[in-house]
């Protein structure tokens, strides 16, 4: 088959990930936030990474509410998917980490946690057969230079691993499948969050 190299690896596996994404937030109508957007690459453990940042069309920057994705190809995966390719046998199969933190921000009055968790779900949609799952919500406080500029803000993160079995890696259009409803549902759930009208 030939020697792997690393444009291989992401032509095939990881940025199929990140183009099946951004499909699914450009069919919900989310506007990305482009200076927000990173490609990084871990030089001490090899990890490769993916962050962006999504809002509702028309909020301006900053906008009050704003989705920021993180996907991470872990060392491991990429050896996994490396041997899968060599020796065409997979043993155990690679995944990607995903975490989607919705924040709420450039608020005047600490919001209320019990608020903003009754309109986020404890999960998100099935992708590939795996859910998001919710964590504890946090609070940040940002002060000017006079103790009354503050400004504060809130999110929430929701975490997974989606796993690339045979299939997945044979045919990246699968990922468009299983990632298309994380855009819809991303977009309602900003529009929640939008709609409590903290101050």
């Amino acid at each position: 088959m030939g020697r792997l190299t690393s444009a291989d690896m992401l032509d095939h596996v990881f940025t199929d990930a990140i183009g099946a994404l951004r499909d699914a937030f450009e069919m919900a109508r989310l506007e990305r936030i482009a200076f927000e957007e990173q490609f990084l690459v871990d030089v001490l453990l090899g990890d490769v990474s993916w962050q962006t940042t999504y809002g509702l069309p028309g909020e301006g920057l900053p906008p009050r509410v704003k989705a920021e994705v993180n996907c991470v190809w872990p060392t491991w995966s990429q050896t996994a998917y490396r041997n899968w390719y060599v020796d065409e046998e997979l043993s155990e199969p690679p995944y990607i980490q995903i975490e989607i933190v919705l924040r709420a921000q450039c608020l005047t009055t600490l919001p209320d946690p019990s608020r903003v968790l009754s309109v986020l779900p404890i999960k998100s949609p099935t992708i590939g057969g795996q859910k998001l799952t919710r964590s504890g919500p946090t609070i940040e406080s940002g002060y000017g230079n006079q103790p009354s500029e503050v400004r504060h803000a809130i999110e929430v993160s929701y975490e997974s691993t989606y796993e690339l079995d045979e299939p997945r890696l044979v045919d990246g259009s699968v990922l468009d499948d299983h990632f298309s409803a994380l855009g819809g549902w991303i977009s309602s759930t900003l529009v929640q969050l939008d709609d409590l009208k903290l101050a």
